[in-house]
C-alpha cells in the first residue's frame, strides 16, 4: 500500500494493487472559521469540514497527476482529523509483529504514524520530523512539546497526537477484529468489517468513523473490495504479546504433535472513560468505569485453543483524588449513595451482558479511613444492585446471585515477612468460585461436536479487580489459577516452571505497558510478578517509578489528557468530517427513489408452532396435524416458511445438560417434516424441505421451507444463548436462526426462560441476556432484522390466586385473567419484550395440565394455570392472522401455534444492476472530470450538491446556488400591503418570519409634506425682492430686477458662514463667487453663480490661479432681470490685476460676505478677509433681456 498526492487541487490517495482510495478536501465550506482565541486543538463549532471521498478500482483512475509522498509504504490509515481550519489524513507507517493468537492471525504494534493535510502543503516539509520515543516527556498543558530540542519555526499541529500514536501502546490487526475476544470471533471470517467493531475498545472511533460512514453507503461488492483493500485500520490500546512454549514445557503434551505452542495476553484498555490518573477516576453517568482493561490469556497448540477473561477498573462510584504529594492525594465522595445507584446499576447491566455473572475482588484497604469509606458504599451498591434483587425475594444468597463480592486487603496480606509472595493466600478464598469460571475452548478433534455452526463458547464469571499496581499481580494469580483448572479438566499434567515463567513475563510486560498509559510510569511489584520474588534492585526501581509518577502526574497529565480528548474528539467545537462520494452518493440516493421499478412487494405466509413436551419420549407416532395443521389454516394459503420449537425435548437432568443426546431432536425433527408433506400433497403444494435446524440442551427449534422458495433464501446462520444456572448451563436459553427470505431479513427464537411465579424479575433478565448476548456473524443480534418472531416457554404466570384464577377460567373470563398476566403487564412496563406485539390469546391457559386429560394441575402444588408458552413478534411488515392453541394431551403444556402474513421485498437484481449502471454513467457524464480525482475548488459545491429536509420542500441554498433562482426564474414576491397606500413592513419584527413576535406585520407610516422645489424657491425669493422696492440683496441666485427693493438686515441675516473666494470682472464690474473644493478627489459637483454687489459700488477682489480645471459650465438659465448697479455710484469699475497676487479690499468699499447654501445675507463691511488670488475670467452669463448689463460673464468650468 502506498500513499500518493496531487498539488493542484490537492488530493491524497491510498492505493493498493487493486483499489484507490482518493480524498480531496471542500474549501466550500466557509462556516468553518476558528476565532483567534480559540484553542489550538479545536475547531469552530459553525460548520462541518467536508471532503470528497471516491474509492475504484486502480484502472479506472487517472493517477498520472499524482507523485508517490515517500518511497516507505503504509500499512493503512486510522482516519481524519479536523484541528484549527485544517483537514489530516493519518496514515500508519512503522509497525512491527508481536504477537500471533492462531495462524494467520497476526497483531501489530503501532510505531510511528503521519499526518498529512489535505488542505494546505504548509506542513509537508514537517512530516519527516523525528519523535521522541518518550511521548509523554516535556508536554505542556496544551499538548505542545517543550523539551530540550531546538523546536522548528512552525511545528505541526499533530504532534501531539503523532506522539501519542507513535508511543508504543496502540496495536491493529489486518487479519481478524481485534476489539473482540476470541469467542466472539466466527472462525471463518477472512476480513475485518469496520462497521462491526467493538466501539468501546476502538480507539480511532471518532477519526475512522467518517470512513466507516461512507463504506456503509457502497454496494455489497465494493465493500467486500473496500475491507479486502486492508485500508480502513482498527487499533486498539492497551498490551498484546506472544510468547513460544516449546513442546518439552508444554502443558498439552498428551495431545500435543511435537510442535511448539503459543501464549498470547492481550490487553484492551476502553475508551469510554480514557484518561490519565488523576484526571479520570471512577464513574461516569453512562456506567463507565475508568482505566477498564479487558485481559484475555490465550494458549494454543497445534489441536486445541483455550481463552480466559479478566476485567479491571477503577471503583465503579463518584470519586476524585487530587495529585499533590504523597498524603496530600485525598480521595472525595463527589455524589451521594442514591445518586450513585443508577450508574453503578448500569456499569454491572454491562458487564453482565457482555461477560455473565461477576465476581468482584476489591483489593482497597481495611485500615486507611479513605479507602475503608469508599469499600462501605462500595457494599452498600453491591446490595442494593438489580442484579441480585431477585435473590432477595427468594431468600437465596448464592445460586440466583449473578454479583458476588470478596474483599482483600492487599497491603495487609503482604506486609509480613513472606511479602508479596503472601499473595497467594487469595487462592484458598477464591478457589471454590474459580471453579465456575468458564473458559472457551476451540478444538479441532474429530469427537467435538459443532452445535450450529459455532463452537463450544462459554461466557461465564469473571473477575473485577478494583485498584491499580496490586491488581496486575492478583490478576497473574487468578490466571494461572484458570489455567492449572483447564488442564485438570483435560486431564493434562501439570505445567512445567518454565512455562510458569513464561506466563509470568507476559504479565509484568502487560502491567508495565498499562501502568505507562495510566500512570506514567511502569507498575511497581513488576519485578515480583515476572521472577516470582522481590530483590533489592526491585525495590529500588519501585522508588524511581514512584517519583517520576509524581513529577508525571503533577506536571505532564494535563497536557496527555488534551491528547487523548483530541484523539477521541471530546474537545469543545471538535467536529468529525463529512466525506461525500459525488457518485456513488448520489446512485445510492437515486436507487432509492427509484426503488419501485426493480422491487415489488410479495405475500407470504409463516407458520410458528411451540411445544414444551416436558421431556416426555411419547409423542412424536401421535397425529400432529390437530397442531401442525390445524383447521383454522386450511383455507388460507400453505405455510412458505414453518418453524417448530421444542423446549424440554430431553429431560433437564445433569447427564443431559453436560452432553446433550441429538437423537430425540432428530425424530421430532423427521416426525414434523412426514406431518407437513402429508398435508402439503393433500392440498398439491411443494413438499418441504428441513432448512436448518439447532437444540440447547431441551430447546429445539427447526425450520421448514418449500421447495420452490428455496432459491429465495440465503445467508441462513444459527446460534444459541445460554441463560440457566446464572449463564453456566443451557437448561435455559435461547436457539436462533436468522435468513434472507429476497430482500427481508427474518430472525426465528425459541426461548425457555427462568421459572417460577414470582422470578418474573429474572425472566425480564433472560430476555435481555438472550436478545443482547445471542451473536450471529458479523456482528448481528436478534434485533438487526426487519421480522422477528419469539415462540417458547417464556414461564410468564398469571398473577392472582389459584381459586379465583380456575373460577374465571371456568366462567370462560379470560380477558380478566390477561389483565393479571405477567407477561402482558411486562411489556406493558417495557421492562421485556419492549416494542414486540402478541395477539391477545383467546385460548386457554396452556399450563399446567394432568397428563392425558384436560384438568388442570391437581397435585399437591397445585400451579396456577398460565399462559406460559408465547409467540410475540416485531416487525411492521408483519399480520397475524390465527393465534391458538391443539389439543395434544401428552405433555403438561398444550401446544401453541401462529399463522402469519409478511410481507417481503423481492428485487430484480439484473434490474436494479442495469438501473444502477445507467446511473453511474449519467452522473459521471454530469460532473465530468469533476470528481475527487479531477477538477478545480469551484466545482466542489456542484459536486456535493444539497438535498431537501423534507419531501415537497426545495433543496437548501448556498452561496453560489438559490432555490428561488433555479430554471432562470427571477425572484417575485406575492406579499402584498393590508391597504394600498401607507403601508410597509414592520421593521421591528424579528428577520425570522417563522419566530414569535408580538409586532405587527406591517405599519402606517404618513408620508411627508414634499418641499418647495428649487425653482419654487427661488421665483419665491426674486417675487419678495422685487417687492422690497429695488434693494440689491448679495444671494448665489441670478441677480434680481433693477427696480426691486431690498430685504431690511434683520430679516435676511443668517449665521455668518466662511467666505467664499470671488472673480472680478473689469469688463462689467461684476464681483463672481468660486465654488470652494474641499476634497481634492473625487472632483466635486459645481455650484450655481453667486452675483456679489457693494452697498458704494467699489469692490475688490482676488484671483487665485490653479493648475486645476475650471468647473464645467451650468446649463443656461432663463434671464430673469437686469443687473442691479450701485445707489448712487452706478456700475462699479473694478481694476485687474495680476494672477497669484492678493488684494486686501478697502475699508470704505468692502466685498460682501459669501452667503450660505440656502440663505442670504448682506455684506458686512468691516469684517472682510484678505481673499486668494484667482485667475481671470470672463463674464458667466448675460443678464436681462438684451444683455447689455452681463455681457461679457463666461460659465465656470470645472476644476
Amino acid at each position: 500500500m502506498k500513499l500518493f498526492i496531487r498539488d493542484q487541487p490537492r488530493a491524497l490517495a491510498l492505493a493498493t494493487d487493486t483499489h484507490v482510495l482518493i480524498l480531496r478536501h471542500s474549501p466550500s465550506n466557509s462556516a468553518l472559521t476558528l476565532h483567534k482565541t480559540a484553542s489550538s486543538t479545536s475547531v469552530g463549532e459553525s460548520g462541518t469540514p467536508r471532503c470528497i471521498v471516491e474509492f475504484s478500482p486502480w484502472e479506472a483512475q487517472d493517477m498520472s497527476e499524482y507523485r508517490s509522498l515517500s518511497s516507505l509504504k503504509v500499512q493503512g490509515t486510522l482516519g481524519l482529523v479536523t484541528l484549527e481550519r485544517d483537514v489530516f489524513l493519518c496514515v500508519v507507517n512503522g509497525s512491527s509483529h508481536v504477537a500471533t493468537v492462531r495462524p494467520g492471525e497476526t497483531v501489530q504494534r503501532i510505531l510511528s504514524v503521519e499526518f498529512h493535510c489535505l488542505t494546505r502543503s504548509d506542513f509537508d516539509h514537517l512530516l519527516n520530523e523525528q519523535i521522541n520515543p518518550f511521548p509523554t516527556d516535556d508536554l505542556d498543558a496544551g499538548g505542545h512539546d517543550h523539551g530540550r530540542n531546538q523546536e522548528p519555526l512552525l511545528e505541526h499541529p499533530c504532534m501531539a497526537l503523532k506522539k501519542l500514536l507513535s508511543g508504543g501502546s496502540f496495536y491493529y490487526s489486518a487479519d481478524f477484529d481485534l476489539t473482540k475476544r476470541l469467542q466472539d470471533r466466527p472462525p471463518e471470517g477472512s476480513t475485518v468489517a469496520i462497521d462491526s467493531l467493538d466501539a468501546g475498545f476502538l480507539w480511532n472511533t471518532f477519526m475512522i468513523q467518517p470512513l466507516v460512514e461512507f463504506r456503509s453507503r457502497l454496494s455489497e461488492r465494493e465493500k467486500e473490495a473496500l475491507d479486502q483493500s486492508k485500508i480502513l485500520t482498527s487499533a486498539i490500546r492497551g498490551f498484546a504479546s506472544t510468547v513460544t512454549v516449546p513442546a518439552s514445557s508444554s502443558p498439552a503434551r498428551m495431545r500435543a504433535a511435537g510442535f511448539p505452542s503459543n501464549m498470547t495476553l492481550i490487553s484492551r484498555l476502553s475508551c469510554r472513560r480514557a484518561g490519565t490518573r488523576f484526571n479520570a477516576r471512577g464513574i461516569d453517568d453512562d456506567g463507565n468505569v475508568a482505566n477498564f482493561v479487558e485481559t484475555e490469556t490465550i494458549f494454543c497448540t497445534d489441536t486445541i485453543c483455550f481463552s480466559y477473561v479478566q476485567i479491571r477498573g477503577s471503583v465503579p462510584m463518584f470519586w476524585e483524588q487530587a495529585s499533590g504529594l504523597p498524603g496530600q492525594q485525598k480521595i472525595t465522595i463527589t455524589r451521594s449513595a442514591d445518586a450513585t445507584q443508577p450508574a453503578f446499576d448500569k456499569h454491572f447491566e454491562h458487564i453482565s451482558k457482555a461477560y455473565g455473572d461477576i465476581f468482584v475482588v476489591n483489593l482497597l484497604s481495611d485500615e486507611k479511613s479513605q479507602e475503608v469509606q469508599i469499600t462501605r458504599q462500595y457494599l452498600y451498591h453491591i446490595e442494593h444492585s438489580l442484579l441480585n434483587q431477585n435473590a432477595k425475594h427468594l431468600g437465596d444468597s448464592s445460586e440466583h446471585l449473578h454479583l458476588k463480592h470478596f474483599n482483600y486487603d492487599f497491603h495487609a496480606q503482604t506486609r509480613g515477612p513472606n511479602g508479596y509472595e503472601a499473595a497467594s493466600g487469595i487462592r484458598r478464598w477464591i478457589e471454590q468460585s474459580a471453579v465456575s469460571f468458564e473458559h472457551f475452548l476451540s478444538e479441532e478433534a474429530q469427537e467435538i461436536v459443532q452445535r450450529d455452526g459455532r463452537k463450544q463458547s462459554i461466557v461465564g464469571q469473571n473477575v473485577v479487580l478494583e485498584q491499580s499496581d496490586r491488581t496486575n499481580l492478583i490478576q497473574t494469580i487468578i490466571s494461572q489459577m484458570a489455567v492449572e483448572i483447564f488442564l485438570r479438566q483435560q486431564d493434562e499434567r501439570s505445567p512445567t516452571s518454565d512455562f510458569w515463567a513464561r506466563h509470568g513475563t507476559l504479565w509484568a510486560d502487560c502491567g508495565d505497558a498499562l501502568s505507562k498509559i495510566y500512570a506514567g510510569t511502569g507498575a511497581l511489584k513488576s519485578s515480583f510478578t515476572r521472577s516470582g520474588k522481590m530483590s533489592f534492585a526491585g525495590a529500588l526501581a519501585d522508588v524511581r517509578k514512584s517519583a517520576q509518577r509524581l513529577y508525571i502526574n503533577n506536571f505532564e497529565d494535563k497536557g496527555r489528557q488534551n491528547t487523548i480528548d483530541m484523539l477521541l474528539g471530546r474537545l469543545i467545537g471538535q467536529i468529525p468530517v463529512h466525506l461525500y462520494d459525488p457518485i456513488n452518493d448520489w446512485v445510492t440516493a437515486e436507487l432509492a427513489k427509484r426503488q419501485s421499478e426493480y422491487s415489488s412487494s410479495e405475500q407470504i405466509s409463516i407458520f410458528v408452532g411451540t411445544f414444551n413436551l416436558n421431556g416426555k419420549t411419547a409423542g412424536p407416532e401421535d397425529d400432529l396435524s390437530l397442531w401442525l395443521c390445524p383447521d383454522a389454516v386450511q383455507s388460507s394459503p400453505l405455510a412458505d416458511i414453518v418453524a417448530i420449537a421444542f423446549q424440554e425435548i430431553v429431560e433437564l437432568d445433569v447427564q443431559q445438560i453436560m452432553s446433550t443426546d441429538p437423537h430425540r431432536r432428530q425424530v421430532w425433527e423427521e416426525a414434523v417434516r412426514k406431518t407437513l408433506n402429508v398435508n402439503s400433497r393433500h392440498r398439491g403444494s411443494d413438499e418441504y424441505v428441513m432448512l436448518r435446524g439447532g437444540q440447547l440442551v431441551g430447546a429445539s427449534l427447526a425450520v421448514y421451507v418449500k421447495a420452490n422458495v428455496l432459491p429465495l433464501v440465503k445467508n441462513v446462520e444459527g446460534a444459541v444463548k445460554k441463560t440457566g444456572m446464572s449463564g453456566m448451563a443451557g437448561n435455559k436459553g435461547a436457539v436462533a436462526i436468522r435468513m434472507e427470505y429476497a430482500e427481508t431479513s427474518i430472525c426465528l427464537v425459541t426461548a425457555h426462560l427462568a421459572a417460577g411465579f414470582a422470578n418474573y424479575e429474572e425472566r425480564n433478565q433472560d430476555y435481555r441476556t438472550i436478545s443482547a448476548g445471542l451473536h450471529f456473524q458479523r456482528n448481528r443480534t436478534i434485533e438487526d432484522h426487519d421480522t422477528i418472531i419469539w415462540a417458547g416457554d417464556f414461564n410468564y404466570r398469571i398473577g392472582m390466586d389459584n381459586e379465583r384464577a380456575r373460577l374465571l377460567i371456568k366462567k370462560g373470563d379470560l380477558g380478566q385473567l390477561y389483565e393479571n398476566d405477567q407477561l402482558n403487564l411486562q411489556m406493558v412496563h417495557g421492562k421485556t419484550f419492549p416494542f414486540y406485539t402478541e395477539k391477545t390469546p383467546k385460548f386457554l391457559p396452556t399450563y399446567k395440565y394432568n397428563l392425558y386429560t384436560d384438568e388442570y394441575d391437581s397435585s399437591e402444588k397445585a400451579r396456577i394455570p398460565a399462559w406460559c408458552d408465547r409467540i410475540v413478534t416485531k416487525g411492521d411488515n408483519l399480520r397475524q392472522m390465527h393465534y391458538d392453541t391443539a389439543t395434544l394431551r401428552f405433555s403438561d403444556h398444550r401446544p401453541v401455534y401462529g399463522y402469519f402474513q409478511c410481507t417481503i421485498n423481492v428485487s430484480d437484481r439484473n434490474t436494479k444492476d442495469k438501473i444502477s449502471a445507467e446511473l453511474y454513467a449519467k452522473r459521471r457524464a454530469d460532473i465530468g472530470n469533476r470528481s475527487a480525482t479531477q477538477g478545480d475548488e469551484s466545482d466542489v459545491e456542484s459536486l456535493i450538491g444539497y438535498e431537501s429536509i423534507e419531501p415537497g420542500l426545495p433543496p437548501a441554498s448556498s452561496d453560489k446556488r438559490k432555490w428561488w433562482l433555479d430554471n432562470g426564474m427571477p425572484a417575485r414576491s406575492t406579499v402584498k400591503p393590508p391597504a394600498e397606500n401607507g403601508y410597509v413592513p414592520n421593521p421591528a419584527r424579528p428577520s425570522n418570519p417563522f419566530s414569535p413576535a408580538t409586532e405587527p406585520d406591517w405599519v402606517k407610516v404618513e408620508k411627508p409634506s414634499a418641499p418647495p422645489s428649487r425653482t419654487a424657491s427661488r421665483a419665491s425669493n426674486i417675487s419678495q425682492t422685487s417687492r422690497a422696492g429695488g434693494e440689491a440683496i448679495p444671494a448665489r441666485k441670478l441677480a434680481p430686477s433693477p427696480g426691486t427693493s431690498g430685504l431690511s438686515n434683520e430679516e435676511m441675516a443668517p449665521p455668518p458662514r466662511p467666505p467664499r473666494p470671488a472673480t472680478f470682472n473689469n469688463d462689467d464690474g461684476k464681483v463672481h463667487m468660486k465654488q470652494t473644493l474641499r476634497k481634492p478627489a473625487p472632483p466635486p459637483k459645481p455650484s450655481k453663480p453667486a452675483l456679489l454687489r457693494s452697498e458704494t459700488g467699489e469692490s475688490t477682489a482676488s484671483s487665485v490661479g490653479s493648475s486645476r480645471a475650471p468647473p464645467p459650465a451650468p446649463e443656461p438659465r432663463r434671464v430673469l432681470s437686469k443687473a442691479p448697479t450701485m445707489p448712487g455710484t452706478g456700475d462699479a469699475q473694478p481694476s485687474r490685476v495680476a494672477s497669484g497676487a492678493s488684494f486686501v479690499s478697502a475699508r470704505s468699499q468692502q466685498p460682501p460676505q459669501p452667503p450660505p447654501s440656502r440663505t442670504l445675507k448682506k455684506a458686512v463691511p468691516d469684517s472682510t478677509p484678505s481673499l486668494p488670488s484667482r485667475r481671470d475670467t470672463s463674464g458667466l452669463m448675460d443678464q436681462g433681456g438684451d444683455g447689455g448689463d452681463m455681457k461679457g460673464w463666461e460659465p465656470l468650468k470645472p476644476l
